[in-house]
């Protein structure tokens, strides 16, 4: 064999070694940002992250309770997809309940609202044990009581649809408020974090504007907004909204 061909393997195997070492390297990165995304918030986006989490959590369960008094709840399931009268899964702490709800679209929404927070719930349990080794289970916030209160006093029918709307539209405006503190005060390593608090902010935005423009189309109420109280504004309720506070 003479030296130049003796050669060839060795440049290839140090061609291979030098396309190898970027690999490697790659992987080790990816690796490493695994691990640091799982690790714990720094300082005070800690301490935020922990009372964001609990707090979104009770949050969420009090709507478990406001879309079960609109859809009703089921002890069991039903695989029929069309199925407008099936109601959602019970709320932990309270009794089955009736659909107090009237039009199909507020039960249907309802049902999905009902599903969406419960993964949610679950969502931030998984971030609080992953990142800070603790769990908090569900618990109502006074707020939420007292909206909660307003849907089980009022009439079923067509009373109930209406204020179903606004008590739940206040609602989502809160958690659109904290959701907007999360993505701008959360740690800048929890990517998992921001995309939940951006999909929260995303998702109650439509909730309220298709609940506004049921209001307008159904009630002829086409300037409600979600601000202040328990249950928002709109013309004529200047004197609940005081009733009910900030």
């Amino acid at each position: 064999m003479n030296q130049k061909s003796a050669t060839v393997p060795r440049r290839r195997s140090l061609v291979d070694s030098c396309l190898r070492i970027p690999a490697v390297a790659v992987t080790l990165f990816a690796a490493a940002a695994v691990a640091h995304a799982d690790a714990p918030g720094v300082g005070l986006t800690a301490q935020f992250e922990r009372e964001f989490l609990t707090s979104i959590i009770d949050h969420h369960f009090s709507a478990l309770r406001m879309t079960e008094l609109a859809a009703g709840t089921d002890p069991t399931r039903d695989p029929t997809l069309s199925n407008s009268a099936e109601g959602t899964s019970g709320t932990p702490g309270f009794q089955p309940t009736q659909a107090k709800a009237q039009m199909d679209e507020i039960k249907s929404m309802a049902r999905r609202e009902n599903r969406m927070q419960r993964e949610e719930i679950m969502t931030a349990q998984r971030f609080l044990r992953e990142w800070y080794g603790t769990n908090h289970e569900p618990a109502l916030t006074p707020q939420g009581r007292r909206q909660i209160r307003l849907l089980e006093e009022a009439r079923p029918g067509a009373d109930f649809d209406h204020l179903w709307m606004e008590v739940l539209s206040r609602h989502h405006y809160l958690a659109i408020t904290a959701a907007t503190d999360c993505l701008v005060a959360s740690d800048l390593k929890h990517a998992a974090l921001q995309r939940y608090c951006s999909g929260i902010q995303h998702a109650q935005i439509e909730g309220i504007n298709d609940m506004r423009e049921m209001l307008c189309k159904t009630k002829n109420i086409c300037d409600y907004q979600p601000l202040r109280g328990l249950k928002g504004r709109h013309t004529g309720s200047n004197g609940e909204a005081a009733a009910d506070g900030d």
